[in-house]
């Protein structure tokens, strides 16, 4: 269980994330919902450890993640795979390497720096790639990609980690609806199929409440909202966004979570 105690980070007097608190149990998909400049990103950031935080503590399995440093740090950000909203790829390197690089945790010094990957990496990160359709791109460069293509490559980076949380920082935000719905789906199979947590940035209401069984909503640094998504009416939700709510509260297609998608059905974009 990851549990959060008091978790403020401060930039200077600004407080972006501000005495948050709150459990997140195995296998949950929760969306951390709010206005721009909410803290949503600091606080997966923080959580992730790549943000330092101020005060509270963050506890994962009983361990103190606040107070982790060299190799417990670096193997706690492999435990805590982040999604970044810019993909964060090597758009020179092929896509296989850019995947294989979610294995540089596991590695010594000398492999890493020499780019000696194993075969079982390779094998991993191939089987990451077939899940979501895109083995078919392994040799191809990062930078020829589609928006769509390189975000669904950072997923199978963050998966071939073996993560026991996926931290997703707006992940669809730069993603036209097709695609949008083609990495949230991929999200929703990783969370159901393999069973690890995501914890999930998202600005849109409506795709938070089609895809998350939990919504955590936070205001000016602090977590103002804790429930399921049935719970947030509409009338909280417009006082949570204020005047962020209409662009917030349009209608997105709906995923299948009757039949959630199966591994390796996600159409090329």
């Amino acid at each position: 269980m990851l549990v959060v105690e008091g978790l403020t980070c401060r930039f200077g007097a600004k407080a972006a994330v501000d005495d948050a608190s709150f459990q997140v149990s195995p296998g949950g998909f929760v969306g951390v919902i709010g206005r721009s400049g909410a803290g949503k990103s600091t606080l997966l950031r923080t959580i992730n450890r790549l943000a330092t935080p101020t005060q509270g503590r963050i506890l994962f399995d009983g361990i103190d993640v606040t107070a982790l440093r060299g190799k417990e740090l670096r193997q706690w950000r492999a435990r805590s795979a982040m999604i970044f909203q810019q993909f964060n790829l090597v758009g020179r390197l092929d896509v296989l390497t850019n995947v294989l690089m979610g294995r540089l945790a596991t590695m010594p010094a000398w492999r890493s720096l020499s780019q000696v990957w194993p075969e079982q990496d390779k094998a991993l990160a191939m089987s990451a790639l077939e899940q979501f359709d895109i083995a078919s791109l392994a040799a191809q460069r990062a930078d020829q990609l589609s928006g769509g293509q390189q975000q669904r490559v950072a997923i199978a980076r963050a998966l071939v980690q073996q993560p026991d949380i996926i931290l997703a920082d707006e992940p669809i935000a730069s993603l036209d609806p097709r695609n949008t719905k083609i990495v949230m789906d991929a999200l929703l199979r990783i969370n159901k199929h393999f069973g690890i947590t995501v914890i999930c940035n998202l600005h849109s209401l409506d795709l938070a409440r089609s895809y998350c069984d939990r919504l955590i909503g936070m205001a000016q640094g602090r977590v103002v909202f804790d429930g399921a998504p049935a719970a947030l009416t509409d009338h909280v939700a417009r006082e949570l966004y204020d005047l962020e709510a209409a662009d917030v509260m349009g209608t997105m297609p709906d995923p299948a979570p009757a039949g959630v998608p199966a591994l390796g059905t996600a159409a090329a974009a």
